[in-house]
């Protein structure tokens, strides 16, 4: 697709493009590229509502219930960002990679919160407590079949990008749901499930934002492994702020994955240091492992576990793999498209919600 449709940012959708996360200030700041990504931003909304809508009320309600819920938009952004690292950026065809990054984020979204049974996103109730298990996943694949649809008209390489990505977000969490091989270390394997759940989709954002914009093949290269690393940087910090963040502002509750049982760095590292002989880490494993089903008991294992070193060690390990999503821009020349990449490397380890 070359030409431009029929939405344009003057006649976008009454829903309001979200503001720029955390670290992308340099970006607002930026005469030139303030204004492209905002517009940009704005067009990938609309487009994106136009695509879920339905002309089937129900499906149209369902499909629509996490877009307008809001979120981050971190993948449509960072498609948009690196198309400027290309001579023709924020064309019609990156605004469409754009929309189908996010569309295939949505559609994991209703999946995987019917599988962690999860009872709010974005603070509101999810899908499945709305509707049921059934709607929501067959929604799920409504939403993909959408992003399937957008992407084939963008041609055989973008399609072999999203089918190789589909494949690791399937296979993701696939290996989250069978757990470790026998053997096999479970920090290891949690870090697998973290390249497929959420790098794989992060580092495609980039790829089609660059590729799409007529980068040169290092500049795509160079965003596939910035994606990958900031990507698993970024899961990193939402699996400590499970443990650190305040419900008020993250709108979900304070030790869910513990809860549900799902092993994350915090834990992981917590049986570590508690299997080498850590007292402190072996009382508080007590607690994570016994009957959470009460708030008071959630509550305290939460504040237990958040006490302890293991959470210290996990932002550190989550501030590794920020370094070396900032080290992997080095070939790019020094802009304020790098800069504000950096700075996002950066910020997704330094909130706390």
């Amino acid at each position: 697709m070359t030409e431009s449709s029929n939405t344009s940012p003057d006649t976008a959708a009454d829903d309001a493009a979200p503001a720029l996360p955390a670290g992308f200030a340099l970006i607002a700041e930026d005469p030139q590229l303030g204004p492209s990504i905002a517009a940009a931003l704005e067009l990938v909304e609309a487009r994106l509502l136009e695509a879920i809508s339905n002309s089937d009320p129900f499906a149209n309600a369902t499909s629509r219930h996490l877009a307008q819920a809001g979120g981050k938009r971190i993948r449509p952004l960072l498609a948009l960002l690196a198309s400027h690292l290309g001579p023709n950026p924020v064309n019609d065809d990156v605004i469409q990679t754009a929309v189908v990054v996010e569309l295939t984020h949505l559609a994991t979204l209703y999946h995987d919160d019917v599988m962690d049974s999860a009872p709010l996103r974005r603070g509101a109730p999810t899908a499945h407590e709305v509707w049921g298990n059934s709607v929501a996943v067959l929604t799920g694949d409504l939403i993909f079949a959408r992003a399937s649809s957008l992407v084939s008209e963008l041609g055989g390489e973008a399609l072999g990008i999203q089918a190789r990505t589909f494949e690791r977000l399937c296979m993701g969490q696939l290996h989250e749901t069978v757990g470790p091989r026998e053997g096999q270390d479970p920090l290891e394997h949690y870090l697998s499930v973290i390249s497929g759940k959420t790098a794989s989709l992060i580092a495609a954002a980039g790829e089609f934002g660059s590729l799409f914009s007529g980068a040169d093949r290092r500049a795509v290269d160079v965003m596939v492994e910035y994606g990958e690393k900031v990507g698993t940087a970024f899961q990193l910090a939402d699996d400590v702020i499970d443990v650190t963040g305040l419900e008020a502002k993250s709108g979900k509750t304070p030790g869910t994955d513990l809860r549900e049982g799902v092993p994350t760095l915090p834990v992981l590292l917590l049986r570590r240091n508690a299997a080498a002989g850590d007292a402190d880490a072996a009382a508080v494993l007590e607690l994570v492992d016994g009957d959470l089903s009460s708030d008071a008991a959630l509550a305290a294992a939460v504040q237990a576990l958040r006490e302890n070193r293991a959470t210290a060690e996990a932002w550190a390990v989550a501030r590794q793999w920020s370094d070396e999503a900032v080290a992997a821009l080095e070939p790019l020349p020094d802009t304020v498209v790098k800069q504000a990449l950096a700075s996002f490397a950066v910020a997704v380890v330094e909130r706390d919600v």
